[in-house]
């Protein structure tokens, strides 16, 4: 069985946040899903668990971070191509993200960034593996 993994995410508005990345396309299980916590699907191994901020806190004795303030991570996800990066970056945008930097293309990698509605750094990155410039050893 392939490792999954579930990123914990704190959101001021659970209902906002449901509705700006429905408009992503992202899907949620209603069986992980309640007026506390959703679970956000992003693939067969990768589950997105957007928590009010309220509840994020019975886990943790650390305080809780604004991320319009401070970064606590940057969540990258791969794309199928350039339009494929620039489409989410367009619907995030369409739906109140911001952008905090402009695309970087590398030529064999592309990447575009946005802030979510509560600050959280989201990056999608398509990369050219047979366009990747060869390891040199020093």
């Amino acid at each position: 069985m392939a490792t999954q993994i579930f990123v914990n995410l704190a959101v001021s508005d659970l209902n906002k946040s449901v509705e700006f990345f429905t408009k992503l396309g992202y899907t949620f299980n209603p069986k992980f899903t309640d007026e506390k916590a959703t679970c956000m699907i992003i693939s067969d191994t990768i589950y997105m668990m957007l928590l009010t901020r309220t509840f994020f806190q019975t886990f943790t004795q650390k305080e809780i971070i604004d991320a319009h303030k401070a970064i606590e991570t940057s969540i990258a996800l791969s794309a199928d191509s350039k339009d494929e990066v620039n489409a989410m970056v367009d619907k995030a945008v369409a739906a109140g993200a911001t952008i905090p930097n402009p695309s970087t293309d590398y030529g064999f990698m592309y990447q575009h960034s946005f802030d979510d509605l509560d600050g959280h750094h989201w990056e999608y990155v398509w990369m050219d593996p047979n366009g990747m410039p060869e390891h040199q050893d020093s």
